[in-house]
């Protein structure tokens, strides 16, 4: 009986101090605020490792040639650098791959705010058609029928592989990609030489007469909403964007403001990737966007 009992304690004790060691403390750089984690979803060294494993697998997809990283790719911003994303076969969406960049931080997902959480945004792709093309009870078999990722799924969430525990691998590893202590941040902290002359100028623009700041603030430089500014409005088929989630006319033509944190690494720019360059961009608002019925009224022309 005592035997018993002391097994007890020792199995609690371990398990406890096991749980002590896993907790995983996000390292948040200058800029940045804390970061919520949802209750449901610690963050554990080996579910970031697990998630960032799944991340760059091609066998997510049906024909084991489109990865996550595909489409946001580190080494270009954590995006494509393309107009649009490429899938499976070759096939092309209509939209830019959004940036993965502080996508913890925000509430809604992809352009048109499908998903509230990286978690659910996770799955997404694996199911697009375009994307990658196959069904979770699918990508689930086909994950379980390999042994390491049966034993971390097992390490990790004590069982094997499922898609609750796909995307919660994922969204972990997710939240660990963060994008700060920029020039600006250092800026703004006192260190007057952070930004050059020319930089301090579009700052001031930025804040003041451009009137960026409006949907582009700090400290991610965004609002998180949606806005119609025009962009893609005038062909013959135009994006809907939120409108087809919330049937709302007023969100016809509207998409999330994307973050600008590492921008100039992720051009092309706009949800449909049609403005090449930042110097585009700024031009694009400076003749006021492109007229419709839903256009943002803080969109107008700013006479630079």
């Amino acid at each position: 009986m005592r035997l018993a009992v002391f097994a007890c304690i020792f199995a609690l004790l371990t398990t406890a101090a096991a749980t002590a060691a896993d907790k995983y403390e996000l390292e948040i750089p200058l800029g940045l605020h804390a970061m919520k984690i949802p209750e449901d979803n610690p963050l554990s060294a080996a579910k970031i490792e697990l998630g960032k494993q799944l991340y760059f697998d091609k066998r997510m997809s049906i024909d084991n040639t489109v990865s996550c990283a595909t489409c946001h790719d580190p080494d270009k911003g954590w995006s494509n650098g393309a107009a649009v994303a490429t899938g499976v076969d070759g096939q092309q969406g209509g939209r830019s791959a959004p940036t993965v960049l502080n996508s913890g931080y925000l509430r809604f997902q992809f352009w048109d705010g499908r998903a509230n959480h990286v978690e659910g945004q996770a799955l997404g792709p694996i199911q697009n058609p375009i994307e990658m093309n196959m069904k979770l009870d699918e990508v689930v078999k086909r994950l379980n029928g390999i042994k390491g990722y049966r034993e971390q799924f097992q390490q990790v969430f004590g069982t094997d592989v499922t898609e609750d525990g796909i995307a919660k691998a994922i969204g972990a590893f997710e939240r660990t990609v963060l994008s700060g202590d920029a020039p600006y941040d250092r800026f703004k902290e006192g260190d007057q030489d952070a930004l050059s002359e020319a930089a301090q100028r579009g700052m001031k623009l930025f804040f003041g007469k451009a009137n960026c700041s409006a949907c582009h603030a700090p400290p991610l430089f965004t609002d998180g909403g949606f806005h119609n500014i025009g962009v893609g409005i005038d062909k013959s088929e135009p994006d809907v964007g939120r409108y087809a989630i919330t049937e709302l006319l007023g969100d016809r033509g509207s998409f999330r403001t994307p973050p600008l944190r590492d921008i100039a690494r992720t051009a092309p720019y706009m949800h449909d990737g049609s403005l090449a360059t930042l110097e585009d961009v700024v031009e694009f608002y400076n003749k006021g966007g492109v007229a419709n019925p839903q256009l943002d009224e803080e969109i107008f022309p700013l006479k630079l």
